[in-house]
């Protein structure tokens, strides 16, 4: 592993328990085992290294999303691979994160809010045009308003002033926000494929 992807490893293992404001370079020099001064020969500080971590995660999900589209037979496992897709991810976030990056790094929040808004929402817009061409989907949505609606369902999910830690898992609440996402887009047929699928994974 190149010594950079180490350093952006080493951040997030430390971000996605602590949030990034606590964390330190001291705190990843001493994590990793290497001194802060190595650290600074790639990155030329916290805001730089957090900006790289992004990058780098936007592009492994994008990466993750197009093998799941190629991967699948229909949109209906295509959502539930998604689905398991994202309870990886959001069972490793740390609602502190999210809040960190927008009150403190806003040049990475720019880039999640560019994915978010580029990415995510067309990804999303193929996704159910190809579902109400399949017939899995109903043919009376408005694609674009729903796709931005999800996209958007997401971030709420981790707005701790809504869903204080204390009280809600973080990824309980996106796991209702997904289920209740699923089946409100689904045709019968859809709904009967979606529950079939879902036993198999449940199981």
């Amino acid at each position: 592993m190149v010594q950079t992807d180490r350093i952006i490893q080493g951040g997030e293992e430390l971000f996605l328990t602590a949030g990034i404001k606590s964390v330190t370079m001291d705190d990843i020099a001493k994590h990793l085992g290497m001194s802060k001064k190595t650290i600074y020969q790639f990155f030329k500080d916290k805001n730089d290294l957090v900006l790289a971590l992004v990058k780098k995660k936007l592009k492994d999900d994008e990466e993750q999303m197009s093998a799941i589209i190629s991967k699948s037979g229909n949109v209906i496992e295509e959502m539930i691979n998604m689905m398991k897709c994202s309870e990886e991810i959001f069972s490793r976030i740390n609602p502190i994160v999210i809040h960190d990056m927008q009150k403190y790094h806003p040049d990475a929040w720019k880039q999640f809010q560019d994915f978010k808004s580029g990415v995510l929402i067309s990804t999303l817009e193929q996704l159910l045009t190809k579902g109400i061409k399949q017939g899995y989907i109903r043919p009376d949505i408005d694609v674009k308003i729903i796709a931005r609606m999800r996209v958007n369902q997401v971030e709420l999910g981790f707005n701790t002033a809504i869903f204080p830690v204390a009280e809600f898992s973080t990824w309980k609440v996106q796991y209702q926000f997904l289920e209740h996402f699923n089946y409100g887009i689904c045709t019968l047929k859809g709904y009967k494929l979606l529950n079939q699928y879902k036993n198999i994974h449940d199981e």
